[in-house]
């Protein structure tokens, strides 16, 4: 018989279990269909028709659901999808194109249980990215989502089918959880805000576009135009709007280390920033690596080590300039340019 999309049936099934709703039998039936060994379907199998009657297109797979390869999860390689209505555990559900989609109510995540599994579109599910479920927006989209609890606000990438349980609204990504403060929770109050469609294959870098943007103040109308637009920057690392105090970039004075080089010149380098934390530091290295050379130097202070990020050095102006706009657009508007000798740059501290 044809398997359902592993991600889908397992969620399903996970949510059933959470409702307390299930039986034994129930769940016998889809263990054996998760194990694509069953010639009989289950009532709750059954019920994943659309309105014709027709089993759900976009929730049929053929062979293995995971990703068996080695490496990072491939990005997109999915489908634009929106699909006919259908029906979960006696509710319906129809999607569609929804312009103007604001909502608010209970957000879920999920993570390991699903991680390299096929979404409803054919994409493979990331824990570790910005991305999430929704039953009725189309897939992928992009839609913003603020936690009403905390204020913080991020851009995810809808490529998957869900929740069905209770009267949640929309199921984040471990990451995009984490990112919006309630990981530990379990749960949160939020509000989803439907962008538009998303690029079917987009390796991470429209994704972080669409943050920097939205951190960088743009409203819902620039946020729809720039969903049509290119890419800028080529990382998928983000900065949350609203950053932790102690996470939060911190402009120093910077006094370069001795040389150990006997060269002689003029460059510029950026001074990105100070970061109370060597895991901030490094996000924000992983985030401009794409732009230049960029290194991290621990300084020690009266409050603890700061850890400060600097790139270059960079020989031409012009390249510097470039370079500094690039940084200020990957989401560092403090970042500045300043005059260095190469010995200096170059030299480890």
């Amino acid at each position: 018989m044809a398997s359902l999309h592993g991600t889908v049936l397992v969620r399903i099934w996970w949510g059933l279990l959470m409702m307390r709703k299930i039986t034994t039998v129930v769940v016998l039936g889809l263990a054996v269909a998760l194990a694509g060994c069953s010639t009989h379907k289950s009532e709750k199998t059954r019920a994943l028709r659309n309105s014709a009657g027709e089993s759900l297109a976009g929730f049929e797979g053929k062979g293995s659901a995971y990703y068996r390869g080695k490496g990072a999860v491939p990005k997109g390689g999915g489908r634009y999808f929106v699909g006919k209505p259908y029906q979960v555990a006696g509710r319906w559900f129809t999607p569609k194109e929804q312009p103007g989609y604001d909502r608010k109510g209970a957000a879920s995540w999920y993570g390991e249980a699903f991680h390299k599994r096929k979404t409803s579109n054919g994409e493979y599910f990331d824990m570790n990215m910005l991305t999430a479920a929704h039953p009725t927006l189309p897939l992928p989209s992009y839609a913003r989502v603020t936690n009403l609890e905390n204020g913080k606000v991020i851009v995810v990438r809808i490529n998957d089918r869900g929740p069905f349980v209770g009267t949640r609204i929309i199921d984040l990504s471990k990451r995009s959880a984490d990112t919006l403060g309630y990981k530990s929770k379990g749960k949160a109050s939020v509000r989803v805000q439907w962008i538009g469609n998303a690029p079917v294959n987009d390796n991470g870098s429209h994704l972080a576009m669409m943050n920097r943007k939205m951190k960088s103040g743009a409203n819902m109308g620039s946020l729809i135009a720039a969903a049509d637009g290119p890419a800028r920057g080529g990382s998928d690392d983000v900065q949350v709007a609203e950053a932790t105090p102690d996470e939060a970039v911190q402009q120093v004075a910077y006094k370069a280390p001795r040389a150990k080089s006997k060269a002689r010149g003029t460059a510029q380098i950026i001074q990105v920033g100070g970061f109370r934390t060597i895991e901030s530091a490094e996000q924000a290295r992983s985030a401009l690596s794409a732009i230049g050379p960029v290194q991290v130097y621990e300084w020690s202070t009266a409050d603890g080590p700061l850890y400060k990020v600097q790139m270059g050095p960079f020989l031409s102006d012009i390249g510097a300039a470039d370079a500094l706009q690039a940084v200020q657009d990957e989401g560092f508007p403090k970042a500045v340019l300043q005059n260095a000798r190469i010995e200096q740059v170059a030299a480890n501290p």
